[in-house]
């Protein structure tokens, strides 16, 4: 890419590549110079994951307007640019994330743990923190389902331990978040 096509942005992570064009003719070409160029380092391009995608502008063949790329979904999204909306590439939270996320905080089995609110965010807090650290790059707001739902399974936690229903464990655990609202990393972001 840097001795014959330096004018194309491009990321690389391992083997998975995203190359930037800015027409559709272009996408197809670079495809095919791609394509020739694994060919003769006798590799070969994943059929599946392979394709073009137009996230702007106009094209004679319709393309996908999303992809994901390393645990994120670049698609077009609308900015406000002066007095007039404009496309352009946005990056989200894949929903493959997200739900891989939950995923874990649901075979963690918080709410079974017998211990105190305090001890259970010394244990979740570094997991918190390394997704922080990875996915609030771009759009904080894309991830606040995670953490609500992050704040549901505290609530169950709060029911289970302190047999309270539902509106006294609400209660018992905003005064958590009163008493050290900085206890859980994510309540700086989105609060019982």
């Amino acid at each position: 890419m840097e001795k014959h096509h330096p004018e194309k942005p491009f990321e690389r992570y391992a083997d998975d590549i995203a190359v930037h064009c800015k027409t559709g003719k272009q996408a197809l070409f670079m495809l095919r110079q791609i394509k020739s160029r694994m060919n003769t380092c006798k590799l070969e391009l994943h059929p599946e994951k392979t394709r073009i995608i137009n996230l702007r502008g106009t094209a004679q063949k319709r393309y996908p307007k999303g992809f994901d790329f390393l645990g994120f979904t670049i698609k077009p999204a609308s900015f406000q640019c002066k007095a007039k909306l404009i496309a352009l590439p946005g990056i989200f939270v894949s929903q493959k994330s997200k739900n891989s996320i939950m995923q874990k905080f649901r075979e963690m089995n918080i709410h079974k743990w017998r211990t105190s609110l305090k001890r259970i965010a010394q244990r979740i807090n570094p997991v918190i923190r390394g997704i922080i650290n990875y996915y609030h790059k771009f759009q904080r707001n894309d991830m606040r389902w995670v953490w609500r739902q992050l704040n549901a399974r505290l609530l169950k936690w709060v029911k289970w331990e302190k047999d309270l229903g539902k509106k006294r464990a609400l209660s018992y655990l905003r005064a958590g978040y009163k008493e050290n609202p900085t206890l859980f990393e994510h309540w700086r972001l989105v609060h019982p």
